[in-house]
């Protein structure tokens, strides 16, 4: 008898949510890692697949070892790689016990792997590009746990000034006056493994235009599931949209157990036709690749009918 081979690993998951790709890994007690490049930053690092070395940042949500295994692995590709240090944020109570496990790893390797871990506490901000901001938010996890939300800082004039002359407007400038307003607008959340709680009553995080959240059950039995390991069930993904303005929200963390054909069934069933326009998983790698091809060659089709006749 010949024997089976081993089970296929599913693919990245992938979508193009423009500007915005939105990659990783996400399975529930296995491995979480969702990478968006052109925000430089990882929500999480799972057991650290390639793609997330080239993310200056990761945003730790928690110490589940699903979630965190690969941070010695981070810092010692992107040290060998010859790649900048990278920087580790995570919750500030766990900062410490992250520190540690660096320090075991560079005594058991024998050589000095640079990094830098950066604890926070809920509400507080650092800049990740220019004028790109990581903002902290409580969340409720049966572990300290925060969640992230990336937020745009824009200069606008001021409105009470639109028509003036650009010489009046340098005058003002010039005398110290403030001719602009500072904007704060969140492009993505993240809100990691949590349960429901008052973090969904936050504007940045309604207001963000990706918001990236668990769903760990789906079945109506399991209810009482998601609540001992406080994670999110469908039935508050199905309250979440009529709260939420993103224009896209992304589900992660689903468990193995849940067969994708099984999840688009229940998404249906639970959601409204204008809900589920906006609603994709992570990894249903089937329906993604789909609708990427159709972005494609709708792009492809516009930038065809761009190009100039030829005389």
């Amino acid at each position: 008898m010949i024997p089976q081979p081993p089970a296929r690993q599913p693919g990245t998951g992938f979508l193009y949510l423009p500007p915005f790709r939105i990659q990783g890994w996400s399975i529930a007690g296995e491995e979480s890692v969702v990478q968006i490049p052109e925000l430089d930053v990882c929500f999480d690092i799972g057991r650290c697949p390639r793609f997330a070395l080239t993310s200056d940042f990761v945003a730790l949500t928690h110490g589940h070892m699903d979630h965190s295994a690969g941070i010695a692995y981070y810092y010692s590709q992107r040290h060998f790689q010859g790649m900048s240090t990278g920087t580790v944020i995570c919750p500030r109570p766990i900062e410490q016990a992250i520190t540690n496990v660096m320090h075991a790893w560079v005594e058991l390797e024998a050589q000095k792997t640079p990094f830098h871990v950066r604890g926070m506490d809920p509400d507080e901000e650092i800049e990740i590009k220019n004028n790109i901001i990581l903002r902290t938010f409580a969340t409720k996890h049966t572990v300290p746990s925060l969640g992230y939300v990336i937020v745009e800082r824009r200069s606008k004039l001021r409105p009470d000034l639109i028509g003036l002359p650009q010489e009046e407007l340098v005058r003002r400038k010039n005398r110290g006056e403030q001719i602009t307003d500072t904007l704060h607008i969140p492009l993505v959340c993240c809100t990691g493994d949590t349960m429901w709680g008052d973090h969904f009553e936050r504007e940045d995080v309604l207001n963000a235009r990706i918001l990236i959240t668990e769903c760990t059950f789906l079945e109506a039995e399991h209810r009482p599931r998601a609540s001992v390991g406080r994670h999110l069930h469908l039935d508050d993904i199905a309250v979440l949209l009529q709260r939420t303005r993103a224009e896209a929200v992304v589900l992660t963390h689903l468990s193995r157990r849940t067969n994708m054909n099984a999840a688009r069934t229940a998404l249906n069933q639970a959601l409204s036709e204008e809900q589920r326009q906006r609603v994709f998983i992570l990894m249903d790698n089937r329906t993604n690749r789909q609708r990427y091809e159709e972005q494609f060659r709708a792009a492809e089709a516009k930038a065809s009918s761009e190009q100039p006749s030829q005389p």
